[in-house]
């Protein structure tokens, strides 16, 4: 039997189980039973995306078999079998979702299934700057379980984000290797039906990110092709339905890397074999055409993006600096060529052998950096790269800024000869490959003599005290030009943010000073120059400036942005905002909801639900995605009477910008503890009992000028 053969045959098989399955079902459940993964404002996402059907329920899933079963063709041309294999995940996408109509948590705990669309948008960023270059779905166990520990190991420590299905499960189980979504290695589920939410996160990136629209099969694959660098390791002997998922996946521009000769034909770029293991990462980079930057660092354990959700639970600690309860900072200075020695690695106090297991400790990390280049506006960008960094360690876990960072080293990295001077090595490295065009020397000193530290400590706030100052001083009106960035154009096409002081990038990532640094250290780079001198309406943020950048660096997807509206011109969003902001008509104002938020909002719809309509690169008047320093902006819908109009948030995001806010609110309107009058879940989730508390309250917006 043949490869096309095989493909159809195990295309029929997948249909079989999914007619079956339906039909079981139905049986248990009645057809009027619910279907939905939950968390996700895509239905049934593959179905959703090639058939544009929202199933909703088991009889509408039924109905989705006709055509399905019409795409599963025997005829040998080629289209018809990559046709088969997009029907085959459909198909396995309806056992699937038999599966969470009788149990919503149908897996055993190992076993991740359905992504939710948070943990999609959650990949957005790091696959805009390539942190994350690519996916690959690893399907059944390699030869040896050693070869499976180097190919896993191997792909995350090259920043690949892998998925198991199958036999690679247990087999990277056996390996000891720490799975779950934080580490970018996730074990998805124990049969090849499970793949289809695999797809399920590609077609939502295309709804999230691209605009693609349901029902466009041209669309969706054009998409994945594109801007999805994925591919899969199938290791055999292949079953017959696994051939028949692996045409889907090639038909959306994933190729398929096999071990097995037997009946399986070489398809160039499309259906590789490859029978020497140690090969088999290479062989599939190149497949994809991914490019990883490797930098060669002496250190003891890992060094990779993969890890930077590493948790370090505290009984796997060795020790931790904890600066909410020690002294510990972490400053990058600018200082003159003579004042740096380069690759000064300078440990004062005891390093990690002298120190006892579970200890808190005092550190400080300092970076000094000289260059011809060199700008002190770049060092709080550098230092924010810390962060980043330090979460790249295996074993090692980084949170915060400043001298409010908490570092976490596992007991396991301690082990294995993880030491203090290894920050340094990693720290002097990071600056010198990533900055290199300004950084021309560098040097790290660490400190973890505790009154020391306490001494520098207080030297570095006044540091950060001076650039505050700095900071607040900078005004939309105080600066020359704004800034583009056009990183998410990877993934949305026509989404462009203008980027000024008080309105940040909504990713939350990029600030006007980090525009400002990534235009000077990558001229030609995503960050571009935006003058503001032809003047349209500087209250409402209208400049015919914005208007020519936003119209040439979308490609003539849009012909103007309004900077500071929700209702005329909005700036779009790209899928990667932090929160989303939506006018609420009853109370003439508006809510706000962040990424995290998982409940309902006064709307009757979920962040999800509210992102559908948002993302994508177009302008939806009334809806805007922004970062979560924004709200608190006096920019922040100065068109439509600024920050007045905010009647709800959840109460995690209230109380996580409450000061900032309160702040703003007196300087514009002389309104104290504005975010009292501020609603939030625990006061209500309706439209009704929003109103009576803003009533109650006094609240700003309900004696404001209609925005509609």
């Amino acid at each position: 039997m043949r490869l096309f053969d095989r493909a159809f045959t195990g295309s029929d098989e997948m249909f079989a189980l999914a007619e079956a399955a339906v039909t079981k079902t139905i049986d248990k459940l009645g057809a009027d039973a619910p279907v939905a993964f939950g968390s996700t404002a895509y239905f049934l996402p593959c179905i959703y995306a090639y058939t544009g059907r929202k199933i909703t329920k088991l009889s509408e899933l039924k109905d989705v078999l006709e055509p399905v079963k019409g795409w599963l063709t025997r005829n040998y041309r080629l289209n018809d079998v990559f046709t088969s294999g997009i029907a085959t995940v459909l198909a396995a996408e309806i056992i699937e979702a038999c599966k969470y109509a009788e149990n919503p948590t149908p897996y055993e705990e190992k076993y991740h299934g359905h992504m939710t669309d948070a943990e999609v948008r959650e990949l957005g960023v790091p696959l805009v700057t390539q942190d994350i270059p690519g996916f690959v779905v690893i399907i059944d166990e390699a030869p040896t379980d050693a070869q499976a520990q180097v190919l896993i190991k191997g792909y995350q420590s090259r920043g690949i984000f892998v998925f198991l299905l199958k036999g690679a499960i247990d087999q990277a189980e056996r390996c000891g290797i720490k799975m779950g979504f934080p580490v970018r290695i996730v074990p998805v589920g124990p049969g090849i039906e499970a793949v289809s939410h695999i797809i399920s996160v590609v077609v939502r990136a295309a709804f999230i990110f691209g605009n693609v629209q349901p029902g466009d099969w041209e669309g969706f694959n054009k998409y994945s092709f594109e801007r999805i660098f994925a591919f899969v390791n199938a290791f055999g002997p292949l079953e017959n339905i696994t051939v028949g998922c692996g045409a889907g996946a090639i038909a959306m521009g994933f190729p398929v890397i096999t071990n097995d000769t037997v009946d399986v034909d070489v398809v160039p770029k499309s259906l590789i074999i490859q029978t020497n293991i140690d090969d088999l990462i290479e062989t599939s980079l190149e497949a994809r055409d991914i490019k990883i930057k490797v930098s060669n660092i002496d250190l003891p354990v890992a060094c990779a993006s993969a890890f930077e959700g590493e948790i370090i639970r505290k009984a796997d600690m060795f020790c931790e600096a904890d600066g909410s309860r020690k002294d510990c900072f972490e400053l990058v200075r600018t200082k003159e060529l003579h004042e740096v020695e380069d690759h000064k690695i300078e440990l004062i106090g005891q390093d990690f052998d002298a120190m006892e297991v579970g200890c808190k400790i005092n550190l400080a990390i300092i970076i000094d950096i000289a260059g011809k280049n060199m700008q002190s506006d770049f060092e709080p960008v550098f230092e924010r790269k810390i962060h980043n960094y330090v979460n790249c360690l295996e074993g090692v876990m980084h949170t915060g800024q400043r001298d409010l960072i908490r570092i976490r080293v596992s007991k396991s990295s301690f082990e294995a000869g993880f030491r203090v001077k290894h920050f340094g090595e990693l720290l002097y490295a990071k600056m010198k490959n990533d900055f290199s065009q300004v950084v021309d020397k560098c040097q790290v000193t660490l400190v973890t003599e505790p009154e020391l530290v306490t001494k520098l400590r207080k030297e570095a706030n006044e540091i950060y005290d001076k650039r505050d100052a700095r900071l607040r001083s900078l005004t939309d009106e105080s600066v020359e030009c704004f800034y583009t960035c056009t990183l998410c154009q990877s993934f949305s096409p026509s989404h462009v943010c203008i980027v000024t002081p008080e309105r940040l990038g909504l990713c939350g990532a990029v600030s006007w000073l980090d525009a400002k640094s990534t235009n000077e250290l990558q001229p030609s780079g995503p960050c571009q120059v935006v003058t503001k001198t032809k003047v349209i309406d500087e209250a409402k943020g209208a400049y015919e400036d914005v208007n020519e950048a936003v119209s040439t660096y979308s490609h003539g997807a849009l012909d103007k942005v309004t900077l500071y509206s929700i209702m005329e011109d909005p700036m779009t969003s790209c899928g990667c905002f932090e929160c989303i902001c939506g006018i609420e008509p009853m109370s003439n104002g508006v809510i706000i909801v962040n990424r995290e938020y998982a409940g309902s909002t006064p709307l009757g719809m979920t962040f999800a639900e509210l992102a559908s309509m948002t993302g994508g690169g177009v302008q939806t008047p009334g809806f805007m995605g922004h970062g979560r320093h924004f709200i608190a902006s006096k920019k922040f819908m100065k068109a439509e009477g600024g920050i007045a109009r905010i009647v709800w948030m959840p109460k995690a995001l209230k109380d996580s910008v409450a000061e900032r806010l309160n702040i703003s609110a007196k300087e514009l309107y002389g309104i104290d503890n504005f975010t009292d009058r501020i609603a939030d879940e625990s006061i209500s989730e309706d439209p009704d009992t929003l109103m009576a508390y803003l009533s109650e309250k006094g609240h700003p917006a309900l004696e404001m000028e209609p925005m509609m």
